[in-house]
């Protein structure tokens, strides 16, 4: 489907990647992952042709369909969700219009005898002809049916996007993409904002997706549930195994442990054929042997070990002084904006030390609780702050808050008192913000960096209390580590609200659900909450429905003998299945071998033409054989 070869970029004069090849073909799921600033975002943009490459080439099938859901979504005001979905449709849109334009013509006229009108006639059958073939008839439904798919109400599709939270507005980008039917989907980060159940809905439908998919996540669980491949793009380099994330992290580290024993092995080799070069040189009847073995040596190439990018953030949230025993007592406290009631009555009681988790869909007012404690807005009932809390407050969108025209260093000396101002570029290293990276400006920053800039400027004020909303949006999987390890090294009070099964799992001992205007408590971490809510099983009790239905499917049936002719045909399609396995166990022996190799010389190989074009042609035929293994196994089930 898409052959990316030779592919560079570079910025202000350093390579971002450089040389990159690879191949995505049907039925990839590929996990793009890597740290921030690693070119991640860059590369999907090549792939999507919003940039060209400095070096290398992008080739594609013929009328290849791409779909690109971006970080960053903007819709035209003033467009309902139904307005927004049809712009999936620009065609039938376009052809709509036209017919809606012959019809007025039609009814105008009165000069039924006339050329002009025999020409809108028939202008009117093509164009209606036209319709029919690209699904005109079907859209309306078909749009209506994906949206209430994705979770939104029918009184829902007339309202205007503006006032659907970014959670919401990604379903509607979402809705976009399923309805074109791309061969590519290109999805970066695209749980963010998104609420635990709508990330398990966005997991059932990319598993069945039967085109291509590149997502750029940091939700370590997300990548694993839905992808079947790993690129990792790592100091200029890419990475590339069919294993999801946590499979490929275990085969990177074994593999780099194999080029290390090699590369020890061929170091013993050198440094023994190095002393006798040195015990034969300087005699005259050996000279020419140590010449030779000079020769040997220069011609051996040495063996590298890939370079892991192992660089984290040391972070920590010190207590500035202890709050009393209540850090937070809510009473009574309503929400209402306009007509639409946010939460009712809510009570909430928060005690020194807490670690709270505020989880539920979007649009239900977690994050509308926390400015509410921030006194950002008017209420109804009663919110009193402990005596010696200070409040620390990380808001969703807190990188949109940065002056993207300031630099690094004058962005942390806005906020630094005379106490800690000789600190400020400690700070910053110890948020891998070093050298010369102070004076570059906030606005070339990638949105992790931005991220990570933000919770720096937080740390320049005294905290006792966390509050934070989605703090690990844009974060790398080693930022989200550290970050983790810091708020349960943290001896204050944290309310977080964050979508992240993996970042949450231990790091909060109670959970409130947001849910129909009101909360309710759960006392475990994000696991107990998911296990009462039977939402982490959602796929399970799925395929327990499916696997019951084909077995009341299957008593129902009533067994046939079967004749002489059908008994000989389903013994050759078990034979040819027993031959398929075979040859994919075969092959997949090959592949393995050729990636072992590969490992230890990248560079060399994937110049190879010959090895490439090998190699390639191994991992087709596999997936050739995988298709003919299931249609003959759909055929024997029948």
């Amino acid at each position: 489907m898409l052959n990316i070869h030779n592919l560079s970029v570079s910025f202000s004069g350093e390579y971002l990647f450089e040389s990159v090849t690879f191949r995505i073909g049907a039925g990839d799921r590929v996990g793009l992952v890597g740290k921030n600033g690693a070119g991640k975002s860059t590369m999907l943009k090549l792939l999507s042709g919003d940039m060209e490459p400095d070096t290398g080439s992008i080739a594609m099938e013929k009328d290849l369909k791409i779909g690109f859901l971006r970080q960053d979504i903007e819709f035209v005001p003033g467009r309902t969700v139904l307005d927004e979905a049809y712009q999936a449709f620009k065609e039938i849109k376009a052809v709509e219009a036209e017919l809606e334009f012959v019809n007025k013509q039609l009814a105008e006229r009165t000069d039924y005898e006339s050329e002009g009108y025999s020409e809108l006639i028939e202008k009117l059958s093509d164009l209606t002809h036209r319709f029919e073939i690209i699904g005109g008839y079907n859209y309306v439904g078909n749009t209506e049916r994906v949206l209430l798919g994705l979770g939104f109400r029918r009184e829902d599709f007339n309202n205007l996007t503006d006032t659907f939270s970014g959670g919401w507005r990604m379903r509607i980008e979402l809705a976009k993409l399923l309805l074109q039917n791309n061969d590519v989907l290109l999805l970066d980060e695209p749980t963010n904002h998104l609420d635990i159940e709508s990330i398990i809905w966005l997991e059932q439908f990319l598993k069945s997706y039967p085109g291509a998919v590149v997502i750029i996540s940091h939700d370590k669980m997300f990548l694993d549930n839905v992808t079947n491949r790993t690129i990792e793009i790592s100091l200029g380099k890419i990475y590339d195994f069919n294993k999801p994330y946590s499979e490929y992290l275990v085969l990177r580290e074994e593999l780099r442990e194999i080029q290390l024993a090699a590369q020890k092995n061929q170091a013993k080799k050198i440094e023994e054929t190095e002393k006798l070069i040195e015990k034969f040189r300087y005699k005259a009847t050996k000279a020419s042997m140590a010449q030779s073995l000079i020769k040997k040596l220069d011609k051996v190439e040495r063996i590298e070990v890939d370079e892991d990018d192992n660089a984290v953030m040391n972070i920590s949230f010190p207590v500035s002084i202890d709050p009393g025993k209540v850090v937070l007592e809510i009473d009574e406290v309503t929400k209402r904006f306009g007509d639409k009631v946010i939460f009712k009555d809510i009570n909430l009681l928060v005690e020194r030390g807490s670690k709270i988790a505020f989880v539920g869909q979007n649009g239900q007012g977690k994050s509308t609780l926390i400015k509410a404690v921030l006194n950002e807005f008017d209420y109804n009932g009663t919110i009193k702050v402990g005596h010696n809390v200070q409040i620390g407050y990380f808001a969703q969108n807190q990188a949109d808050y940065l002056d993207g025209e300031k630099t690094l260093l004058d962005t942390m000396l806005d906020a630094v008192t005379d106490a800690n101002r000789v600190k400020v570029r400690d700070m910053l290293g110890a948020f891998l913000f070093r050298g010369d990276d102070v004076e570059k400006k906030v606005k070339v920053l990638s949105g992790g960096e931005r991220n990570r800039l933000a919770l720096c400027k937080m740390l320049l004020s005294p905290i006792n209390v966390l509050l934070m909303d989605e703090p690990t949006n844009h974060l790398d999987i080693k930022s989200k580590n550290v970050l983790k390890q810091a708020l349960e090294n943290f001896k204050g009070t944290l309310i977080l609200v964050s979508h992240d099964r993996d970042f949450l799992q231990g790091l909060t001992q109670l959970v409130y659900e947001f849910k129909d205007q009101k909360i309710k408590e759960y006392l475990g971490d994000i696991n107990y909450f998911l296990e009462e809510r039977n939402a982490q099983n959602m796929r399970e009790i799925e395929k327990k429905v499916v696997v019951e239905e084909v077995k009341v499917k299957v008593e129902e049936k009533k067994p046939q003998a079967l004749s002489y002719e059908e008994q000989k045909k389903q013994k050759t399609l078990q034979n040819r299945l027993s031959k398929i396995e075979g040859e994919i166990a075969d092959l997949e022996k090959k592949v393995a071998k050729d990636d072992e190799r590969l490992a230890i010389d990248y560079e060399k190989l994937m110049a190879d033409a010959e090895f490439f074009s090998n190699y390639e042609k191994k991992k087709n035929k596999i997936d050739e054989l995988m298709l003919e293994w299931e249609e003959i196994q759909e055929i024997l089930m029948a």
